[in-house]
């Protein structure tokens, strides 16, 4: 491969790709389009762009191969994605029904707005659940799975308890269904943050510049996988690294990650996704 062509995978990838598809959700939302199928088709191409880019630019060479995980995490892809849709597609319907004269959400103002609002309030939801997982036993039982992963690549996104995922969104979800934000506009971020966790956790080399300190993107996020970081927990962000900033867990990580090994301390760890469900119903210990 030529320079030129690795100097536009690292890059123009997360900007082409991501922003690709952030940007025809958002026009689908301002059209009117149905969430269904349009932004699941769109996340859909966004995640197989990601797939094959990986195999053009890997970060880790190792990590294009199977380390015994690639059924189960598509297994918890599918299995994670389905429940997005039904949370987007039934679940948020709900805000709809709260009477017009007691909600709170916004609704007369732009739609570019309204979608910021409720980036603002999941995102808080999700670092903040993040890190508490990291903090109390039980939830960390279930967060545990997502951190099991010995290679990071684009499914590790989806690699969670279905639990763990409802634990981690439900406090924003009830802000946001409670104040009656529309369904349409909660719906199209789930569609969006979907293509952004597959960049997140992929095994591409690319690059976002002093962007990395606002969105959490690889350079960033592969140290919160690291097996052995001597400063604790950092970069829980999902979306945003405003809440890292602002209450003092940001570890900027550009150029520095070498050859750490990501993954649990704990061996051992199940490898088969029924296996991995049950996990947090038996013992497990909070990471060193």
């Amino acid at each position: 491969m030529s320079s030129i062509s690795r100097f536009a995978i690292r890059w123009l990838s997360y900007p082409l790709v991501f922003g690709g598809c952030a940007a025809f959700m958002v026009w689908a939302l301002y059209a009117g389009m149905p969430y269904w199928p349009t932004s699941p088709l769109v996340a859909a191409v966004g995640l197989l762009a990601i797939a094959a880019l990986e195999h053009l630019l890997p970060f880790r060479q190792e990590w294009l191969e199977d380390h015994q995980d690639t059924q189960t995490d598509l297994l918890h892809l599918l299995v994670n994605l389905s429940v997005i849709q039904f949370t987007a597609e039934i679940v948020a319907k709900l805000g709809d029904a709260v009477p017009a004269s007691m909600r709170l959400f916004p609704t007369e103002s732009p739609l570019w707005l309204q979608l910021l609002l409720v980036v603002v309030v999941l995102d808080l939801s999700l670092y903040s659940m993040h890190r508490i997982s990291h903090q109390v036993p039980w939830l960390w039982r279930f967060h545990m799975i997502h951190h099991s992963a010995e290679r990071l690549y684009w499914m590790n996104g989806e690699r969670r308890h279905p639990l763990h995922a409802a634990f981690m969104a439900g406090p924003g979800l009830v802000v946001l269904l409670a104040s009656g934000a529309p369904a349409a506009v909660v719906a199209t971020w789930f569609g969006i943050l979907s293509v952004h966790l597959a960049f997140q956790h992929s095994n591409l080399d690319y690059r976002v510049g002093w962007l990395r300190h606002v969105f959490g993107v690889a350079e960033i996020h592969r140290w919160h996988h690291k097996r052995d970081f001597e400063d604790a927990q950092v970069n829980f962000g999902e979306f945003l690294m405003v809440w890292d900033r602002l209450f003092g867990t940001f570890y900027d990580s550009a150029g520095k990650l070498g050859e750490a090994e990501v993954g649990l301390h704990e061996q051992g760890f199940p490898q088969v996704y029924l296996e991995q469900l049950v996990v947090p119903f038996g013992k497990a210990t909070l990471p060193k």
